[in-house]
């Protein structure tokens, strides 16, 4: 009689197991084909000399593409030009963010329309929104510039200085994501005990030393939460310098993305953008491995 519940049950479960498999399935192939698949052929690719013009003239070369990385100016200067950008937009963003979360967490007319006009960019495509700044930033009769003028300021060259560009990209980055950490940042506000503040008042505690000692101690987890996530995605800049400047002036705005991208798809050159992107997917890999380990430690 056991044995043969036994049996009813290993059935019973065998059935579970493989209905659950059945709706994995889909989206199990999917994960195959689309990562899994793509991510071994870049591997592969990263050590032949594979041209997209020339496909059954590819060999394997080893380690070359690597050591033509080491020597290649434009893949060190992008490599320093993503690092550049990752430094300027954390500060720029994230305090943005944490502003607009501190002046729609109050209660006050109007919030919702702010609410509304700090996130807008954020559903906006990247495209029409560099395109947008593309025109507002033109030297020449661009907007802000009309406005610079007004005030007496001489017409500021942006997006065509070297020196001006990666600035102009991070504002341009800034303005765009910033509503995104925003509702995060709003989030970690609201869950913030209301009578913590209530007894700091009646202790006569400042306003500035509210926000020091209570605010920002315990919206720690979710400030920690939103500045490894925008340092990982503030690597993958692609769409603003390809709109905006592409790459230039004088390669001052090229990011490793872009250079993939340029290499892949401009040049030909599939097996030596591949190496460049496995060098770029095992820098995001350790970046995500210390996400985890100070998230780990955090909690």
């Amino acid at each position: 009689m056991k044995k043969e519940e036994s049996d009813m049950n290993k059935k019973k479960k065998f059935k579970e197991n493989l209905l659950g498999y059945g709706f994995l399935s889909p989206a199990l192939i999917l994960l195959f084909i689309f990562l899994i698949i793509p991510v071994g052929m870049v591997i592969y690719y990263a050590f032949t000399d594979y041209y997209m013009l020339a496909p059954d003239e590819r060999k394997f070369i080893g380690l070359d593409n690597f050591f033509r990385l080491a020597k290649d100016k434009t893949f060190i200067k992008s490599f320093w030009n993503t690092v550049q950008f990752v430094v300027w937009i954390i500060p720029v963003q994230l305090g943005a963010a944490l502003g607009m979360a501190l002046i729609v967490n109050k209660k006050r007319k109007g919030n919702i329309f702010f609410k509304v006009a700090f996130f807008a960019p954020v559903v906006m495509s990247l495209v029409v929104i560099s395109i947008l700044w593309l025109y507002l930033l033109n030297p020449n009769n661009g907007l802000l510039n009309a406005l610079l003028e007004k005030v007496g300021i001489a017409k500021q060259p942006f997006l065509t200085s070297p020196k001006q560009a990666m600035y102009a990209i991070v504002f341009v980055s800034a303005w765009q994501g910033a509503g995104y950490q925003m509702l995060l940042f709003l989030g970690g506000l609201q869950n913030i005990p209301q009578d913590v503040y209530e007894a700091a008042e009646i202790d006569g505690v400042s306003k500035w030393n509210q926000f020091r000692y209570i605010t920002m101690p315990l919206l720690k987890p979710t400030a920690l939460f939103v500045l490894l996530t925008t340092l990982i995605s503030a690597f993958k800049l692609l769409v603003q310098p390809m709109v905006m400047t592409q790459g230039g002036p004088a390669n001052s705005t090229i990011t490793m993305v872009y250079y993939i991208y340029r290499k892949g798809f401009t040049d030909r050159l599939v097996g030596y953008s591949s190496s460049i992107a496995l060098v770029f997917t095992t820098l995001i890999g350790v970046i995500s491995l210390v996400q985890r380990r100070v998230l780990k430690e955090d909690e």
